[in-house]
């Protein structure tokens, strides 16, 4: 362990960067003999440009995006952790609520809504209206693999029948407000914050649409990882420690004022606490462990929608990425400090739940998972 800084970590203002925020404000990266810098950062792009060059030794980031960036060769990046799983939401304006309300009245359900967004996406084509656009925070991320999965599964071309366009969360709310956008998938707080200033309306939550489904990880430069293991352990332990703080009940009060602060996330204290008390999971249930069955589901939809070629190699790029034994590790370390039996189950136990469509994925064939969808690139 060096015994003083040099580690700089960046993070995007959203409720998931809770357990970095804990860690710092609450002492834990010190207590590990660790001094840290914690970066707010604009947009994802930032994030993966500044871990690649060196600026910061590792982020609150996208798994696909690390998947992605070391794959395309842009970064050598392995996520050690998960930082929680939950908290993403598909939120449309009022207007096109509104719209798919009056197409199906009688259905409160969000995948039979999904399907009525067809009739008023063939509706607007007959009228000559312009395609309905949808945001996502960044291309290779969960909230774009959400959004076209529940499309598509409604029948929706996420490619050809709307227009999806990328911006970072903290804006997603202002652009709705401007008419710029229709919807947007997009993670805590501001799908809340939408519906509260009367913005839009959240259809379907991550939970829904995955039940304990994978969100963020900490990601970190593979020559930090490599070159200074012991720190690399040490802040894990501490971002631990933090996600485990975040999760009890009890401290959520806390966790909210601190996450309202401008430093942090910057939005309504009521709107932070809305996925917090519903969604969000940092650490119980072996929320910290990072599955390799998430990176290749991940895997699996960059073939889908023609991110990467068909005959990818997805289990050798999760591997190189993907760092169960470095969690365990670290885990393990923490005895009795924190009980490791809630830090992570056995790795090789698969953790897919299906999703809300109840197709089944198996991890051993992410490519014919892929191909096996009726909308997608591959059929193209």
């Amino acid at each position: 362990m060096s015994g003083f800084l040099d580690l700089r970590l960046g993070f995007i203002p959203l409720t998931d960067c809770a357990p970095l925020a804990v860690a710092k404000t609450m002492g834990f990266f010190a207590e590990e003999g660790l001094e840290v810098e914690l970066s707010r950062e604009v947009s994802w792009a930032t994030v993966r440009d500044k871990v690649a060059v060196g600026a910061l030794d590792g982020a609150h980031m996208l798994a696909p995006m690390a998947l992605a960036a070391t794959g395309a060769g842009e970064a050598d990046i392995i996520a050690p952790m998960a930082l929680n799983r939950n908290g993403s939401a598909i939120t449309v304006s009022r207007a096109l609520a509104g719209a798919l309300h009056a197409a199906d009245p009688a259905s409160a359900d969000a995948a039979t809504t999904a399907a009525g967004l067809a009739g008023v996406v063939e509706a607007r084509r007959v009228c000559g209206e312009p395609p309905l656009t949808f945001a996502v925070v960044f291309p290779y991320s969960m909230h774009n693999y959400f959004l076209r999965y529940w499309l598509a599964q409604g029948g929706v071309d996420p490619d050809k029948d709307v227009r999806i366009v990328v911006i970072p969360p903290p804006r997603m709310v202002e652009q709705m407000r401007a008419g710029a956008v229709d919807g947007f998938c997009v993670g805590a707080p501001w799908n809340a914050v939408a519906q509260a200033e009367g913005v839009g309306e959240i259809l379907i939550t991550a939970s829904r649409f995955w039940p304990s489904g994978p969100d963020k990880v900490l990601g970190v430069a593979e020559r930090f990882a490599s070159t200074r293991p012991d720190d690399l352990k040490a802040c894990l332990r501490a971002v631990m420690r933090a996600a485990a703080w975040a999760d009890a009940p009890q401290n959520h009060e806390s966790l909210v004022e601190l996450l309202a602060r401008p430093e942090w996330v910057g939005a309504a204290p009521s709107a932070i606490a809305r996925a917090l008390k519903t969604e969000i999971v940092f650490h119980r249930d072996g929320a910290g462990l990072p599955r390799p069955e998430h990176g290749l589901w991940f895997a699996s939809q960059m073939v889908r929608w023609g991110q990467v070629d068909a005959d990818a190699d997805p289990d050798a790029l999760v591997t190189r990425v993907y760092r169960p034994d470095l969690y365990r590790a670290a885990a393990l370390s923490l005895d009795p400090i924190l009980d490791p039996a809630l830090s992570f189950e056995d790795a090789a136990t698969p953790d897919i739940a299906r999703l809300f469509d109840q197709r089944p994925f198996d991890p051993a064939a992410p490519l014919a998972y892929a191909s096996s969808f009726a909308i997608g690139r591959l059929r193209d």
